[in-house]
C-alpha cells in the first residue's frame, strides 16, 4: 500500500445489473491492492404512486429479503479471496445518494449504466453526477469491454500541461505502483499549427508544430519530475502527442487497466464542472476511468 494513502474505505454502488456486477469485482481488487476494507452499497429508492394512476408495485422493504443484496452474497459466497467488507442498504435518490458515499471513502467505484436508463447510453446519470461531484476519486467501470493485451498491465494519465492538478498524476502514480503497471502520460497539443501567410492563406507550419511539442514536452517533464523522485519503481512513458486531447485519450484506452483524467475545480459561478475533455473520456472510454477531483484553492 502506498505511504501516503488516503483513509478510508472503497466503496462500490451495485444495484444488481451486469454493471454493477463489474463494478464489484473491480472495487474487490482495488480493496485488497490497497489493503483497505470494501464497503458494499446499494442504494434503494422506494417506488412512488402515479400522479393519476394506483401506486407502482414495491418490493419487500426488509433488507434480508432484498434482491440486489441477495445477489451481491450469492456473488461473494464461498470465496477466499475477500477483503474486509460490509454490505449494506441506503435508502434514498441513488443521483444524490451515491456522489455522497464519496465523502468518507478513499474510493467511489460505480458501473457505466445500471439497470435504469437506455440501453444506448454509455453513461448513466448516477455515473455522470458521482463523477461530478463526489469527494474522492470515482471510478467508472464500463462493462463488457475488453483491452488489448500489450507488454503487460498500463494506467493512462490523461495530463494537462496547461492546467495540472497534482491530485490526478500522484493518483496515477498510486495506481500504477499499485498494479505494478507502466504508466503512460498522454499529453495532447493542438495540431497541427497553422500559420497565416502573405498570400492570405492557412497552412500547416512544421516549425511552429514543432516548437508547440517542445514546450509541452518541457512542461510536462517538469510536473512530472517530482512524481518520478516519489516513485522510483513506476516506469513512466511519456507521450506528447497533436490533436484533441478526448481522442487520444480515448484511443489510448485501448490498451489500458485505468484511464486517470482530473475534474475541473469548483467556480463560484459556474458551480461543479469536469470538463469535455473529461467528459468525452466518460462517454467512450474502454475499460475503467478514474475521475479526481483537485483540492479546492
Amino acid at each position: 500500500m502506498c505511504d501516503d494513502a488516503p483513509a478510508g474505505p472503497v466503496v462500490v454502488a451495485v444495484d444488481g445489473s451486469s454493471g454493477g456486477d463489474h463494478a464489484l469485482e473491480w472495487a474487490l481488487t482495488a480493496a485488497r491492492l490497497r489493503q483497505a476494507p470494501l464497503r458494499i452499497v446499494h442504494v434503494r429508492q422506494y417506488a412512488m404512486p402515479l400522479a393519476d394512476g394506483p401506486y407502482m408495485p414495491t418490493i419487500d422493504h426488509r433488507p434480508d429479503a432484498d434482491p440486489v443484496v441477495d445477489r451481491v452474497r450469492r456473488r461473494l459466497e464461498g470465496r477466499t479471496d475477500l477483503p474486509s467488507l460490509t454490505v449494506e442498504i441506503v435508502e434514498g435518490a441513488p443521483g444524490h445518494e451515491i456522489p455522497r458515499l464519496g465523502d468518507q471513502a478513499r474510493l467511489l467505484v460505480l458501473g457505466s449504466r445500471g439497470r435504469g436508463g437506455f440501453t444506448s447510453l454509455l453513461l448513466g446519470s448516477n455515473g455522470l453526477a458521482s463523477a461530478r461531484d463526489a469527494a474522492c476519486p470515482v471510478v467508472v467501470v464500463r462493462p463488457g469491454e475488453e483491452v488489448t493485451a500489450g507488454s503487460g498491465p498500463c494506467v493512462v494519465l490523461g495530463l494537462d500541461a496547461l492546467d495540472p492538478h497534482d491530485e490526478t498524476t500522484g493518483f496515477a502514480f498510486a495506481e500504477a505502483a499499485l498494479r505494478d503497471a507502466v504508466l503512460r502520460v498522454v499529453c495532447a497539443y493542438p495540431g497541427p499549427v497553422l500559420v497565416y501567410t502573405a498570400t492570405g492563406d492557412f497552412v500547416t507550419s512544421a516549425e511552429a508544430d514543432e516548437a508547440s511539442a517542445k514546450e509541452y514536452t518541457r512542461l510536462a517533464a517538469g510536473q512530472l519530475a517530482p512524481f518520478r523522485e516519489r516513485y522510483p519503481g513506476v516506469r513512466v512513458e511519456q507521450e506528447i502527442l497533436p490533436g484533441d486531447a478526448a481522442g487520444v485519450l480515448v484511443d489510448a484506452s485501448r490498451e489500458a487497466e485505468l484511464v486517470v483524467v482530473g475534474r475541473h475545480r469548483r467556480g463560484r459561478a459556474l458551480g461543479r464542472l469536469m470538463g469535455s475533455v473529461t467528459n468525452a473520456v466518460l462517454l467512450h472510454a474502454r475499460g475503467a476511468v478514474a475521475v479526481v477531483p483537485p483540492e479546492p484553492r
